[in-house]
């Protein structure tokens, strides 16, 4: 084969390699994370909005993502009429719906009538110009334009001082809410984790990965007593509460990761008092 004949050959492999659709995951989106929020931090310079318990969802105007970067399998009436500009929020059912929801936004083969219970939350808009205060009236200008039943901006508030914050958060969680989020509101768009974005909570929680199920004792002889994990330092220690019947006699799987709660440190680094929360789905 001579080199123009070659060369013509790589040309229409080219073309057609670029046709073929690709769905493989490029990889987890730069998005914005939150950070915990702290004493003295004044709850004056942030928008305020409940924290969903939720599966967060990346729309890049023309697909939605998981946060791992993995396509989200939504029906196809489920985005089609998304703006198409970068959106950022939480697919939910409600307070106490997450696992209802992670089933739903797992299978393979979407179910319309489950997934006519989905509501897509919004917080961001990815990327865009101006503050976040900018971003926020843009972003309900944009859902109001949508006029997407489904398709909804999460509500932000402002709070007077710390009293006034601790209120909001009294009042979310003991209707069953998880916490609240924070957005600085004179902070531009940066992904990463920062103090732009604060969560608050009555506990602080992190993943950690399944190491080992030891036995249990007693009431518990015969099936869980203790997961052995290992925390994203690689410091291994030992969660023993907060389970279920149902989950001791089926614990989460070995490699999995589980979100914990805890109460601070030990002098030895080691998160004080862990309990169970949930498997949380690495999709």
């Amino acid at each position: 084969m001579g080199r123009f004949a070659r060369l013509v050959a790589s040309i229409v492999l080219v073309l057609v390699l670029s046709a073929i659709p690709v769905t493989a995951s490029a990889g987890p989106p730069a998005l914005i994370l939150a950070d915990v929020y702290r004493e003295g931090i004044d709850p004056r310079d942030y928008w305020v909005s409940e924290k969903l318990d939720g599966v967060r969802a990346y729309w890049d105007g023309r697909r939605l993502y998981f946060r791992s970067g993995h396509p989200v399998p939504a029906p196809a009436w489920f985005t089609v009429d998304f703006p198409a500009v970068p959106l950022d929020g939480e697919l939910w059912l409600g307070r106490g719906g997450f696992e209802r929801l992670s089933g739903i936004v797992r299978k393979a083969a979407p179910v319309d009538a489950e997934w006519r219970q989905v509501r897509y939350m919004l917080f961001e808009l990815p990327a865009a110009a101006g503050t976040f205060s900018a971003r926020k009236d843009r972003l309900q200008r944009l859902v109001a334009e949508a006029g997407i039943p489904w398709l909804q901006a999460v509500e932000q508030f402002r709070v007077g001082d710390r009293k006034a914050l601790q209120a909001r958060l009294d009042a979310v969680v003991a209707g069953g809410g998880e916490g609240l989020m924070l957005h600085r509101a004179d902070a531009l768009y940066s992904s990463g984790r920062g103090a732009d974005l604060l969560k608050l909570k009555p506990y602080l929680d992190r993943e950690a990965r399944v190491v080992a199920h030891l036995p249990g004792k007693g009431r518990h002889a015969g099936r869980l007593g203790a997961l052995l994990v290992e925390d994203m330092d690689g410091r291994r220690f030992r969660i023993g509460t907060g389970f279920s019947d149902a989950q001791r006699e089926a614990p989460p799987p070995l490699g999995s990761l589980i979100t914990y709660r805890y109460h601070g440190l030990t002098a030895k680094g080691l998160p004080r008092f862990p309990a169970y929360l949930r498997q949380r789905e690495e999709f």
